[in-house]
C-alpha cells in the first residue's frame, strides 16, 4: 500500500509540475513572445506531459533485480526513451516552422531567404534522423545482450565500419549530396530548374533526394546526387527574375519591324511582364524560313511560363489573320 501511495505521489507531483508549466505558457502566450510561446505550447504538449508522467512512473517504482517487476521498470525505461524522442523531434518540428514563418514564402523571394529555407529544412531532417538512431541506441543498450555485443562489436569495428559503408554507400552518398547542396548554394527550395529537358520549380530538398514540381503539376522527385554529379540549368539562383523566349519561323517576306510592333504592344498589354527586358531578333535562317526570338522577362517562373504562352499565341492569331503571307511557304520553279 505503501509503494502504491509512493507512485500515485510522484504522478501527481509530475502532473502539477505539468499544470504549473501550462500557466506559464498560458501567460508567456500574451506577452510580446505569444508568437513563439503559443505554437511552442501547442506543439510539445503532449510529449511534455508523457515525459514527466512515465518520468515519475520511473523515480517511484523501485529497481528490482528480475521478477515482473524490473520487466515493467525496462518497458518504462524505453516508454520514456520514447517520450524523450517525441519531444526532441516536435521541438524540432515547430522550431523550423517558426523560423520559416518569418520569410516570405513567395515565389519573388530573394536569394537569402530561399537559401535559409533549404538549410532550415534539411539541418532538422539531419537532425530528426541523429535523434532517432540516438533514441533506437539507448534503448538497445538497456537490454543486457545488446551491451555485449555492442562490446564485441567495438572490438571489430573496422570489419563492421567497412560492411556497413557498403551496404548503405548510396544512402549515405545521398546524405553527404543533400548537405553540399545545401550549403554551396547549388540550389534552393523554389528555384525554377531544368532537368532533362524538364522545366520545373524546386518545391522540396530532403536529405537524400529533391522533389520537383512540374509546370503539369506532377511532380518529379531525385536524387541529390542528380545534381551534383549531372548539369543542370538553374534559372534563378541569384533572382527570382525569369527570362523566357519563343520562337516563331516566318516567310522571308515577313516585315520584322512590324512584327517587332505588334510583339511589343502584346507585351506592354500583358500584366504578366515585369517592366525589366523584352526584345525581337531574327536568330537564325533555313533555306525556306527565318527564325525570329522573342525575349521577354517575368517576375517568377510561372508567370514567364504564361508570359510565353499569352504571347506566342498573339503573334500567331496577328500573322494568320492580318499577314496569311508571312507563314512558312516552301517554293519550287517550273522550267518547261
Amino acid at each position: 500500500m505503501g509503494a502504491l501511495l509512493v507512485v500515485v505521489a510522484w504522478v501527481v507531483a509530475a502532473l502539477l509540475v505539468a499544470w504549473l508549466v501550462r500557466l506559464f505558457f498560458r501567460w508567456a502566450a500574451k506577452t510580446r513572445y505569444g508568437w513563439i510561446v503559443g505554437p511552442m505550447y501547442d506543439a510539445c504538449r503532449l510529449p511534455a506531459v508523457a515525459v514527466l508522467v512515465i518520468w515519475a512512473l520511473l523515480a517511484s517504482v523501485p529497481a528490482p533485480t528480475d521478477g515482473l517487476l524490473s520487466a515493467f521498470r525496462h518497458g518504462l525505461l524505453l516508454a520514456f526513451v520514447a517520450a524523450c524522442a517525441w519531444l526532441a523531434i516536435r521541438f524540432l518540428q515547430v522550431t523550423e516552422s517558426l523560423a520559416l514563418g518569418r520569410l516570405a514564402h513567395e515565389p519573388t523571394a530573394n536569394r537569402r531567404q530561399r537559401r535559409i529555407r533549404t538549410q532550415v529544412r534539411l539541418i532538422r531532417g539531419l537532425t530528426a534522423v541523429i535523434v532517432t538512431l540516438t533514441a533506437i541506441a539507448v534503448a538497445l543498450m538497456s537490454y543486457e545482450q545488446a551491451r555485449v555485443v555492442g562490446v564485441s562489436l567495438v572490438t571489430s569495428a573496422g570489419v563492421i565500419g567497412v560492411l556497413i559503408g557498403v551496404g548503405a554507400r548510396t544512402s549515405l552518398t545521398n546524405a553527404f549530396a543533400g548537405m553540399q547542396i545545401a550549403f554551396t548554394d547549388a540550389i534552393h527550395v523554389d528555384d525554377v530548374v531544368v532537368v532533362d529537358g524538364a522545366w520545373g520549380r524546386v518545391e522540396e530538398v530532403k536529405l537524400t533526394s529533391v522533389v520537383i514540381r512540374m509546370w503539369d503539376e506532377r511532380r518529379l522527385i531525385l536524387p541529390t546526387t542528380y545534381f551534383t554529379d549531372r548539369p543542370f540549368q538553374n534559372w534563378t539562383r541569384h533572382e527570382a527574375r525569369v527570362v523566357g523566349e519563343i520562337r516563331l519561323h516566318l516567310d522571308y517576306t515577313a516585315e520584322v519591324d512590324q512584327l517587332r510592333r505588334e510583339a511589343r504592344r502584346l507585351v506592354e498589354e500583358s500584366p504578366l511582364w515585369d517592366r525589366a527586358l523584352w526584345t525581337l531578333q531574327v536568330v537564325d535562317v533555313t533555306p525556306q524560313t527565318m527564325e525570329v526570338q522573342v525575349r521577354v522577362s517575368a517576375a517568377d517562373g510561372p508567370s514567364a511560363w504564361d508570359l510565353r504562352c499569352d504571347l506566342r499565341e498573339g503573334l500567331v492569331k496577328y500573322v494568320r489573320d492580318q499577314h496569311p503571307q508571312w507563314l512558312p511557304r516552301t517554293r519550287s520553279e517550273y522550267q518547261p
